[in-house]
């Protein structure tokens, strides 16, 4: 089923929050350039200079620019923290009038910088506040079987698993922790079919869309439960999880546990082993 989140919060809390975590944390660095010297080589040709192969490189200099950035480019400064984080305009302002003037004058430095920094870090307290006030409630639609054919692989064939319980006969991997997964899942007694989620299939949340890895059916004779999206991590420690990731899978919490029926089971796992463990 597909849904809809609605959240509720405190906007002086958030406000607080984000000047503490930008007075404290936003270091937005300096716009750098490179000067590169050398040689043209005598028998260069003009395809190789066409193409700058035709030079000789001897010295790169890296050079910092701090003065103030004069250029004709206009920003909408607030508009953009807003397009970035789903804030008002009225909260945005609060929030960047409050801060440190010190903080605030490194946007004339680096504008582009600034603003990615500053939406980063406010993202992440608006993350802190939001998903205990996060509800969902289910809307008209669902997620088609289609969804796993929009999109093609765009992987070598080489690299990829073959698998033979995959909804399909190979599956592409990211990393060597989703490839040791896959290996154990495609060897599980208990494993029915699986699929790995494409991009497709995601749950709304107010600090983006997330998409779980995923889907998983066992023989439910063996297991509890009959159908399992999981969303796997190389580490389970929160700490080493990025604050808007941790937060995005809190929200998938909820919504598996709002939204679908008791056989569909969420959880978090960095192994076919502490899959077991979980759905047993």
């Amino acid at each position: 089923r597909k849904a809809a989140y609605t959240v509720h919060f405190d906007a002086d809390e958030l406000v607080r929050k984000c000047v503490r975590e930008l007075d404290k944390h936003l270091k937005v660095p300096a716009l750098q350039y490179t000067i590169q010297r050398g040689e043209q080589r005598d028998d260069a040709t003009v395809e190789q200079l066409q193409s700058g192969t035709g030079f000789d490189l001897a010295e790169t200099e890296t050079v910092s620019h701090r003065a103030s950035v004069h250029s004709a480019v206009r920003y909408d400064l607030i508009g953009k923290i807003c397009e970035h984080t789903d804030l008002t305009r009225k909260t945005a302002a609060r929030i960047l009038t409050s801060i440190n003037v010190a903080v605030f004058a490194q946007y004339k430095s680096n504008p582009e910088g600034f603003i990615a920094e500053a939406s980063r870090l406010i993202n992440e307290q608006k993350a802190t506040v939001i998903v205990e006030h996060l509800s969902y409630d289910p809307i008209q639609g669902v997620h088609d079987v289609g969804i796993f054919t929009q999109e093609k692989p765009t992987g070598s064939f080489s690299k990829a698993f073959k698998a033979n319980r995959h909804i399909y006969d190979y599956v592409f991997t990211d990393s060597k922790t989703e490839r040791t997964f896959v290996e154990e899942l495609d060897t599980g007694a208990e494993v029915v079919v699986y699929a790995k989620l494409p991009r497709g299939f995601g749950i709304p949340t107010p600090v983006g869309t997330y998409n779980p890895d995923w889907a998983i059916a066992f023989d439910h004779n063996k297991v509890r439960h009959v159908y399992f999206v999981a969303e796997t991590k190389g580490s389970m420690s929160s700490m080493e999880l990025r604050e808007i990731e941790q937060r995005k899978i809190d929200c998938a919490r909820k919504f598996f546990a709002q939204i679908t029926s008791s056989q569909v089971k969420y959880d978090v796992v960095d192994s076919y082993g502490k899959l077991m463990s979980v759905v047993k």
